[in-house]
């Protein structure tokens, strides 16, 4: 049987670094471990995962307008260090009609203070953050909920 249902999850820049870059703040797990958790979780409950990693701003904004014109059920967005910058970004998801879960693995409210202000976390629906890797389950258990 065919899903009818999709979810696109949206990786920002040094997000392909998991596993190895800082463990101590981002763990062990790599982007690969999450996407196959993801993907074992939305099978079960007929969705279809769309898992994309980019360094580069203009492909997540790209990405987000495919989402909406496919008629996507929600995305799930850990846009990285551009959480922080990207008014193009914020400007992005509030053009769509789309919902969109940020997602952060550490708890940027805990960490530096120009880490504090999230462009994207302003025009989200919502934003699961602190929980490690568990935060996109988390996300993708809200996602799965909006339909």
């Amino acid at each position: 049987m065919a899903s009818s249902r999709k979810i696109f999850v949206l990786n920002g820049p040094n997000l392909n670094l998991l596993g190895t870059r800082e463990p101590e703040i981002y763990g062990y797990d790599t982007l690969d471990d999450i996407a196959e958790r993801m993907e074992d979780e939305a099978r079960r409950a007929n969705t279809e995962i769309d898992f994309r990693q980019s360094n580069h701003e203009g492909h997540l904004i790209d990405w987000l307008h495919e989402a909406n014109a496919e008629g996507a059920t929600a995305v799930i967005l850990n846009a990285g260090a551009f959480t922080h910058t990207s008014l193009a970004l914020y400007d992005a998801i509030r053009s769509i009609t789309v919902p969109v879960i940020e997602v952060h693995i550490s708890n940027p409210a805990a960490r530096e203070a120009y880490r504090h202000h999230s462009y994207v976390g302003m025009a989200a629906k919502g934003t699961i953050a602190g929980f490690g890797p568990l935060g996109y389950m988390l996300a993708l258990e809200a996602a799965l909920e909006m339909d």
